[in-house]
C-alpha cells in the first residue's frame, strides 16, 4: 500500500481562492458554484475573514512541505501554523482540500505526538471529507510511523466523521486491512465499531467469524465483539451458530471525543452565515443546522458526491441499472419504480440514520424484514437518544429544539412503519424518571404511544410508576395529554394484534395462544393503570368535563375489545370513573357513557353466546366479576335515568344508594327523580327547550308535564338532537313493551 499519493504524482495547487473557498453551501453539495454567485451569497462578516483564509493556505502549504522531523519547541513558525489550523477549524471547519495534507502529516510521524494530536483534533469538516484523503491516511498505519495513541485517535475521528466521507467504496475495499487490527486490544473496540459501519453481507467470511470467536474466548464477553458477531449472524446465520444476547444497552464506546462539540459549533455558525435551505436527495428540503448525529444522518452518506458526477453516471448507466447483479447505489434511488425493480439489490447506508427521512428506504423496511437493518438502526438510535437527551445530559439544554425535531422524526418513522423501536422504549424507560414533564412533552408522549408490545413486562416499574408521579403533580393539560397517549398506545397494540391474528396460519395455534396471553396481560395492566390514574385525576380536578372526555374516549376502545379487536378481554371502568360520568353536568359525557355501556352489553352477550356454544378454538372465559359489575352499573343507570329509583336500588358498593332518612335531610323536593332524563343536570337544557316547543305559551317550565305520551315525544326529541348513545342504551337495556315496564332493566345474566 502506498504511503501517500503525493509521493508519486505532483500535487495540484491548493484551491483556496477566496470566492469559492468560502462558499460552504457549495462544499455541502460536493461541488463548486459560480464565483459571482458565491460572492453575492457571502455575508459581510465572512468577507472579513480573507486574512484568515490566507493564513490557512499558508499553514496547509507549510504542512505539505514538511520533510524531516520537526520539534514544536522554539519553533514559532510551526506553533503559528498549528494555532491557525485549530482556530479556523473551530470557527468554520476545514475545506475538503485540507484533509489529505493534515492527515498525512499527522500520521507520518514527522511531528511530535502533541502536535499530531492537536492536528487530529482540529479535523472538523465544513462540508465533506474526500475518500481519497482517508484512504491515503490509512496507508500510514501499515508502516508504523505513528504511535498507538495517534492510531487510536485517528480511528475515533474516522468513526465520528464517517458520514462526512463522500464515498465509501474504497473504504469497503480496506475491510480486511481494518480487520487485521483486531488483535490489538487497545484498538479492538474502535476497529469493531468501524467494521460494524462497513460490514456488508459479502464481508462475512468463515475465517473472520473464527477470528472473532477466538478473540471472544481470549477477552471474554466484550460488547463490541458481540455487536459485530450479532451483525455477522444476521447476514449469515448458517455460519454463526452460537447464541448471542438479543439486545444490549450500549454496543461501543463513545468515539466522538473533542470533535462533536466543535462540529456543533461550526454547523451552528455556518447556519447563521448561510441561512439557505439545502435540498435533500428525495426532493424534500431541510434547513441547515449544527452537526448533531441525526442531522448528519438525514443525508444519505453517498449523497455528498458531486451532483454533476452523479448525473453523468446516471446517464451512462441508465441501461444497466436494472440488469446488473451488483448492489444498487442508494444515492441513485429516486422513484418508487426503481425501488421495486432493485429491491433485492439495494444496499443500505452504513449509518442508519439516513433512513429516517427517506420514504423509499422506509418502504423497503416494510417490505423486506431484514434483521441486520433493524440491528443497525437499534444501535444508532439508542446511542443517539442516550447522548442527545436534553434532560439527561446537562450541556444539551441549549439544543432542545433540535432534539424535538429529532424525536418528531423518529415518531413519524414509527407511524410510517406502524411499529415502535425497541431503542426508543429503552430510552423512555431510562429517561422518564429524570423527565420534568415539560421538555419535549409532545414528542415524548407520542413516543410512549409506540412502545412495542414485547416490553410490557417492564412497564409497571419503568413506565407506569414515573408517569403516574408526573401525572398527579402536573396540570390538567398534561393529564389529558398522558391519557391521549395511553389511548394511542392501546390502539396500536390492538392493531398489531389484528394484523398478526390475520397472518397466523392455522398450524400455529399454540404459538398464537402464547402471544395472545401476553397481549391480554399487557392490555389488562394498561387498562387498570388508566383506571387508577383517571379516578385520582377526576378527584383532583373536580370531575372537570374536559378531563372526563379523554377518559371516556379511552373506555370507548376498551368496551369493544372482544368484538372489534377479537381480544377475549373486557374490563369495566372503575366506580371512580363511572359515577362521575353518570352524574356529569355535560350531556356529551352522559351520552358517551350510554354508548359505552351499550357496547359493553353487546360484547358480553356475544361472549356468553360463544362460551355456551363452544365454537371458539381459543377459549378465554370472562370472569363472573365482569358480568356482576356490568349488571350493577346497568341497575344504577336505569334507576337514575329511567325509573327514578337509583337511591333505593343501586347495589354497587360505591354507588348512590341512600337511606330515606338521609334523603329527607337534604330537603330536596322530588329527590327520587333528580337524575332521570328530564331532571338530570345534563338534560335539563333539552327538557326546557322541549317545553318551549311543546307549550310555547307556558313560561312556568313545569317539567312534570313530560310524562305519558309526552315522555315518548321527549325521547324522540332527544334522539333527534344527536343523543345516539342514549338511544342505543335505552333500546337495548330497558324493556318498554308496556307502561309498567318502565321500571324493568334488561340485565345480562351470568
Amino acid at each position: 500500500m502506498h504511503r501517500r499519493q503525493s509521493s508519486k504524482t505532483p500535487k495540484q495547487p491548493l484551491q483556496v481562492h477566496h470566492k469559492n473557498q468560502t462558499d460552504l453551501s457549495a462544499w455541502r453539495k460536493g461541488g463548486r458554484t459560480d464565483p459571482e454567485k458565491s460572492l453575492q451569497n457571502q455575508s459581510p462578516n465572512y468577507q472579513k475573514d480573507d486574512n484568515s483564509q490566507d493564513s490557512l493556505e499558508q499553514a496547509l502549504s507549510y504542512f505539505e512541505k514538511v520533510q524531516d522531523r520537526v520539534s514544536l519547541k522554539k519553533n514559532s513558525v510551526l506553533q503559528k501554523h498549528v494555532t491557525t489550523v485549530e482556530s479556523i477549524a473551530l470557527q468554520r471547519g476545514l475545506p475538503p482540500e485540507g484533509f489529505n495534507i493534515l492527515l498525512n502529516v499527522a500520521l507520518s510521524g514527522k511531528l511530535a505526538d502533541t502536535v499530531n494530536t492537536r492536528l487530529l483534533k482540529s479535523l472538523v469538516p465544513a462540508s465533506v471529507i474526500p475518500e481519497t484523503s482517508v484512504v491515503s491516511s490509512v496507508s500510514w498505519l501499515c508502516v508504523s510511523k505513528c504511535s498507538s495513541n495517534i492510531q487510536v485517535l485517528f480511528l475515533r475521528w474516522l468513526i465520528t466523521v464517517f458520514d462526512f466521507i463522500d464515498h465509501k467504496e474504497k473504504l469497503h475495499a480496506l475491510y480486511g486491512f481494518f480487520f487485521s487490527f483486531l488483535q490489538d486490544e487497545r484498538m479492538c473496540p474502535y476497529v469493531c465499531h468501524l467494521l460494524y459501519l462497513l460490514t456488508r453481507k459479502e464481508s462475512v467470511k468463515p475465517f473472520r467469524i473464527r477470528r472473532l470467536l477466538d478473540l471472544q474466548a481470549k477477552m471474554g464477553m466484550q460488547s463490541h465483539l458481540q455487536a459485530l458477531l450479532s451483525l455477522y449472524k444476521l447476514f449469515r446465520p448458517d455460519l454463526v451458530t452460537i447464541n448471542l444476547p438479543g439486545k444490549m444497552k450500549t454496543f461501543f464506546k463513545n468515539s466522538e471525543g473533542p470533535w462533536k462539540a466543535a462540529i456543533n459549533t461550526v454547523r451552528q455558525r455556518n447556519q447563521e452565515n448561510f441561512p439557505v435551505s439545502r435540498p435533500l436527495i428525495l426532493g424534500t428540503a431541510q434547513p441547515q443546522s449544527r452537526k448533531r448525529k441525526w442531522n448528519a444522518q438525514l443525508i444519505i452518506p453517498a449523497s455528498s458526491t458531486n451532483k454533476n458526477i452523479l448525473e453523468n453516471d446516471r446517464e451512462k448507466n441508465c441501461v444497466d441499472l436494472y440488469s446488473t447483479n451488483e448492489s444498487f447505489p442508494v444515492e441513485q434511488l429516486q422513484t418508487f419504480s426503481q425501488l421495486l425493480q432493485n429491491i433485492h439489490r439495494l444496499e443500505f447506508p452504513s449509518q442508519m440514520g439516513s433512513v429516517l427521512t427517506n420514504p423509499l428506504l422506509l418502504h423497503y423496511m416494510n417490505c423486506i424484514k431484514d434483521e441486520s437493518i433493524y440491528l443497525r438502526l437499534y444501535y444508532w438510535m439508542g446511542q443517539t437518544l442516550q447522548e442527545e437527551c436534553t434532560w439527561c445530559v446537562a450541556d444539551n439544554n441549549q439544543y432542545e429544539e433540535e432534539f424535538k425535531d429529532f424525536l418528531e422524526t423518529v415518531y413519524k418513522t414509527e407511524c410510517f412503519l406502524q411499529e415502535g423501536f425497541s431503542s426508543c422504549e429503552e430510552f423512555l424507560y431510562k429517561s422518564l424518571p429524570l423527565w420534568d414533564g415539560f421538555s419535549c412533552r409532545s414528542q415524548i408522549l407520542r413516543l410512549v404511544s409506540w412502545i412495542p408490545l414485547s416490553g410490557f413486562s417492564e412497564m409497571n416499574s419503568q413506565l407506569y410508576d414515573p408517569l403516574a408521579q408526573l401525572f398527579f403533580t402536573s396540570s390538567l393539560y398534561f393529564k389529558c395529554s398522558v391519557l391521549e397517549s395511553l389511548k394511542e398506545l392501546l390502539q396500536n397494540w390492538l392493531n398489531w394484534h389484528l394484523i398478526h391474528l390475520d397472518s397466523e396460519p392455522d398450524s400455529q395455534v399454540s404459538s398464537l395462544n402464547t402471544t395472545l396471553s401476553g397481549l391480554v396481560n399487557a392490555v389488562a395492566e394498561l387498562i387498570h393503570f388508566v383506571g387508577r390514574i383517571s379516578t385520582g385525576a377526576l378527584h383532583l380536578e373536580d370531575n372537570t368535563t374536559f378531563l372526563l372526555y379523554f377518559i371516556l374516549d379511552f373506555y370507548e376502545i376498551v368496551c369493544d375489545l372482544y368484538l372489534r379487536y377479537n381480544l377475549p378481554l373486557l374490563i369495566m371502568p372503575p366506580a371512580g370513573v363511572f359515577y362521575p360520568a353518570l352524574l356529569s353536568m355535560d350531556s356529551v359525557s352522559l351520552n358517551q357513557l350510554c354508548y359505552i355501556m351499550y357496547r359493553y352489553r353487546t360484547n358480553l352477550v356475544a361472549a356468553k353466546e360463544n362460551e355456551l356454544s363452544k365454537k371458539k378454538i381459543l377459549q378465554f372465559k370472562f370472569s363472573s366479576q365482569t358480568y356482576q359489575e356490568y349488571n350493577q352499573y346497568v341497575i344504577a343507570m336505569v334507576g337514575c335515568l329511567w325509573t327514578s329509583s337509583v337511591f333505593q336500588k343501586d347495589i354497587h358498593p360505591q354507588g348512590l344508594r341512600m337511606d330515606d332518612e338521609l334523603l329527607k335531610k337534604t330537603a330536596v323536593q322530588e329527590h327520587k327523580s333528580s337524575f332521570n332524563i328530564v331532571y338530570h343536570p345534563a338534560m335539563m337544557g333539552y327538557a326546557a327547550l322541549f317545553l318551549q316547543q311543546a307549550w310555547p305559551d307556558d313560561t312556568t317550565f313545569n317539567f312534570s308535564l313530560i310524562k305519558g305520551k309526552k315522555w315518548n315525544w321527549y325521547l324522540e326529541y332527544l334522539y333527534a338532537h344527536g343523543l345516539k348513545g342514549l338511544k342505543l342504551f335505552i333500546e337495548s337495556s330497558i324493556n318498554r313493551v308496556s307502561q309498567a315496564s318502565h321500571s324493568k332493566a334488561g340485565n345480562v345474566q351470568e
